[in-house]
């Protein structure tokens, strides 16, 4: 998607996308924060509590231009691999939150684009901001761990990579189901059945089959589970958003 604009990476790229990403809203897009800025956690009682200080506003151009140059640096010199330096361009990029808002936004864009670059082109067909927005409490709990002591030079990177590379990992999975159903022939129902029988999590939702079998609508899914469970193959647990199906183990 950024194939052609993001070329060569610089802060310029960034503002420009950060507009694209605006460009649908009546905020301001394309422009670096002007006042310092706090990642916090809001609770439910509206009270906050600052989970990290990113760097302050007055140089926050310095430290993209930085981060920016170590990155091409590294990438050019090839001795790490390159899901990792990704990685951590994209650990320091949220660290410096260089945006009064769309900092996760403009992160996961890049993350796109600078994978397909490496040869990592699974996010043109499985959509990683599903997967982070589908394990978002393991999200923030990596980059929380991987930013604390962020400005001491002291941080631990390993906890935001092992969580990088295992969405990553996901990505690759997912496309491997979906490639496997489309081989399997039958009716989109078989279809359906197969995938919950012998490839699907022992604990999915609806909207997990949703993913790995696009092009079949929500009316089949629930049609194949009504039928699954009554062959006692699959229970409902749950209702609403937070319903989940189990696989029974068989007799």
């Amino acid at each position: 998607m950024f194939q052609e604009e993001w070329q060569p990476l610089n802060i310029g790229l960034l503002l420009h996308l950060h507009r694209l990403l605006w460009s649908e809203t009546a905020y301001p897009g394309g422009q670096l924060k002007t006042d310092d800025n706090l990642v916090v956690d809001r609770s439910p009682d509206g009270s906050t509590t600052v989970r990290f200080v990113p760097v302050p506003a007055a140089r926050t151009a310095e430290y993209l231009t930085d981060l920016i140059e170590r990155y091409r640096a590294a990438h050019a010199d090839a001795r790490h691999h390159p899901v990792l330096l990704v990685g951590l361009f994209v650990l320091d990029l949220l660290a410096i939150h260089p945006f009064a808002d769309g900092n996760g936004r403009v992160a996961r864009a890049l993350t796109n684009a600078l994978l397909i670059d490496a040869g990592y082109e699974v996010c043109r067909w499985v959509s990683l901001e599903q997967l982070i927005a589908d394990s978002a409490d393991q999200y923030y709990a990596a980059l929380l761990r991987s930013t604390d002591d962020w400005h001491d030079d002291r941080a631990d990177p390993w906890p935001w990579l092992s969580y990088f590379v295992d969405v990553l990992a996901s990505a690759y999975q997912v496309f491997a189901r979906r490639a496997a159903s489309d081989r399997s022939g039958g009716t989109k129902q078989d279809r359906v059945r197969t995938h919950v029988l012998r490839h699907a999590a022992p604990v999915f939702r609806l909207a997990d089959i949703r993913t790995a079998l696009p092009g079949i609508s929500d009316q089949t899914i629930r049609l194949v589970l009504e039928e699954l469970k009554g062959e006692r193959k699959v229970s409902p647990e749950g209702t609403g958003r937070g319903a989940v199906w189990r696989r029974m183990p068989e007799l």
